[in-house]
């Protein structure tokens, strides 16, 4: 990270080996979480001599120089899963890290008019991971740490700005529709009209819309959450957690996509549902297929 942050104030001419090397580092501190915690968390669950070296039966296994990791997408789902509602960077956002790390790696090409966005990305996804490693920002950023205060506090301002330009239209837009009915005329349509979302994914949960107080909805992904047993190795399926992406009130046409949910007041960052967990267990595992699967 100390590499990416020199190149990155050498300017524009440095800014592909910046968002590599950022890359490369949030890769590795992402797993370094998930390897404190168990090194299988960051092998490739279909290679099985992988495996084995994680659960320390390499003896039984191939060439260590051969174990297959996952990369730095898949590293982020994992970590997210297990810091639900910690993690400010959806998986989302992370993509165009990962595009310009890859691209970087691969060709030497990469978006430098998003560098600085990209670069911004990484920050704020390492900042949460540093807290859990119980690591002190202070040495880890070193000299760099008010370049990154200041990265990280323009682009938080630029989206409370985007999402308070979003709830003033959205504001305005109620009151067109509904400022001249009754309570009770008023009540009756609301409920009509928000009673089923607008928008669809894997899942869907009803939330109070900051905005207009309407019933509104939060779309996301839903997977299972897994709980150990008895404080024993064992694991299982207990939780069902909805991670919203996207909200929208059809009261007042809020539309909030998963990069500003974080400003909306206090619309939560994770839905537990009552939903049997079972049915959300994948069979196969989703392993990210870049240039470091192999690290």
């Amino acid at each position: 990270m100390n590499a990416a942050l020199a190149a990155f104030v050498e300017g524009p001419e440095s800014h592909d080996f910046a968002v590599h090397h950022a890359g490369v580092a949030t890769e590795h501190l992402l797993k370094a979480y998930l390897a404190g915690m168990h090194p299988a968390l960051i092998v490739d669950g279909r290679h099985f001599d992988s495996l084995l070296h994680a659960t320390g039966l390499g003896s039984h296994a191939g060439p260590l120089a051969k174990v297959k990791t996952i990369g730095l997408v898949d590293a982020y789902v994992r970590v997210a899963k297990l810091l639900p509602g910690k993690i400010p960077i959806s998986k989302e956002d992370l993509e165009p890290l990962a595009d310009a790390r890859n691209g970087v790696a691969h060709s030497a090409i990469h978006d430098s008019g998003r560098s600085g966005a990209v670069f911004t990305t990484c920050l704020r996804l390492v900042d949460p991971v540093l807290e859990e490693l119980k690591v002190d920002p202070n040495s880890y950023w070193g000299p760099y740490l008010g370049l990154h205060d200041k990265l990280v506090d323009e682009q938080v301002r630029q989206e409370r700005v985007a999402v308070e330009s979003l709830l003033v239209k959205a504001r305005s837009l109620f009151e067109q529709r509904f400022g001249h009915m009754s309570p009770t005329e008023r009540e009756v349509v609301l409920a009509a009209i928000t009673s089923k979302p607008m928008i669809t994914m894997s899942r869907e949960a009803p939330v109070k819309c900051p905005s207009c107080g309407s019933q509104g909805w939060m779309a996301g992904e839903v997977e299972a959450i897994y709980v150990y047993e008895g404080g024993q190795s064992t694991v299982s399926p207990g939780e069902v957690l909805l991670d919203p992406h996207r909200f929208h009130c059809a009261a007042c046409d809020l539309d909030v996509g998963v990069n500003l949910l974080v400003h909306l007041g206090d619309l939560p960052r994770g839905i537990f549902l009552d939903a049997d967990p079972h049915y959300y267990i994948n069979d196969e595992p989703s392993v990210d297929e870049d240039i470091y699967r192999g690290r």
